[in-house]
């Protein structure tokens, strides 16, 4: 009789995640994912009053969850945190930050921001979700949302493509460092999806049009738009793909 191969699970229970930038957007969307296939999630935000009300919506739907108030950018916190309450088999880092201005008009303190949640959280947060890992002895999943501007340049996005071309660049060298201890790292990138960071850039005229024209498919992306791609790459189902980036961007990058 013929031996046929299985297909590898995209059910995730067993699994603890941490979902940092949790309280809205692509991060809610990647939490409730993560959570309907099958995982335990902590969903880790500033804003706790929001969290309270995703862990209650979740627990409504039968869901596992809990709440971690956390501030990425105060890392010393963060690594506090990720120790006491982990190891966390996935990360999802999707907290993110961004300061749109021609690059002449580019302020030292918007530089900063910017790099510093983007870069420097992101960069300290894999590293301590990591770091519970490797100590466990465990092998893990760790996925950080970037944009398909950190493969190619933008209008008034010098800074913020900056930072995600960074992200990118992290993330490869965890891949290959952490390989061998069967930690993948991989990024999402996604293209502009229709959440409260992108509202000022889809409601001007002519960046709208010049979006479209870049979108193959012809159509701003929805939060539901992840939510496959980040229960993909947390399973068994992308058990080979490490030091990655999975584009989800209607084609723009293809040129």
């Amino acid at each position: 009789m013929t031996q046929l191969p299985s297909t590898p699970s995209f059910r995730l229970e067993g699994r603890r995640a941490l979902v940092a930038g949790a309280s809205s957007g692509i991060g809610e969307a990647c939490a409730v994912a993560l959570a309907e296939a099958g995982a335990n999630v902590t969903v880790a935000a500033r804003r706790t009053d929001k969290l309270d009300q995703l862990v209650r919506a979740m627990a409504d739907r039968g869901w596992r969850s809990d709440a971690l108030t956390m501030d990425v950018t105060d890392v010393a916190s963060t690594q506090a945190k990720v120790a006491q309450s982990g190891p966390y088999d996935i990360l999802v880092n999707s907290a993110g930050l961004a300061r749109h201005a021609p690059a002449l008009d580019t302020r030292p303190d918007d530089y900063d921001a910017v790099t510093d949640l983007n870069v420097r959280g992101a960069y300290f947060l894999t590293r301590a979700v990591a770091a519970g890992l490797v100590e466990a002895g465990k092998p893990g999943s760790l996925i950080n949302i970037s944009s398909q501007m950190a493969h190619v340049g933008g209008i008034d996005r010098a800074v913020y493509c900056a930072s995600k071309h960074a992200v990118e660049g992290f993330t490869k060298s965890m891949a290959i460092e952490w390989g061998r201890m069967g930690i993948r790292v991989n990024t999402i990138c996604p293209t502009f999806i229709r959440t409260a960071l992108a509202a000022v850039t889809l409601e001007n005229p002519d960046r709208r049009a010049w979006i479209e024209d870049k979108i193959k498919l012809g159509r701003v992306g929805e939060v539901e738009d992840i939510m496959g791609a980040v229960v993909f790459l947390s399973s068994d189902a992308s058990a080979l793909i490490t030091g990655s980036s999975l584009m989800i961007d209607g084609g723009w990058t293809a040129e």
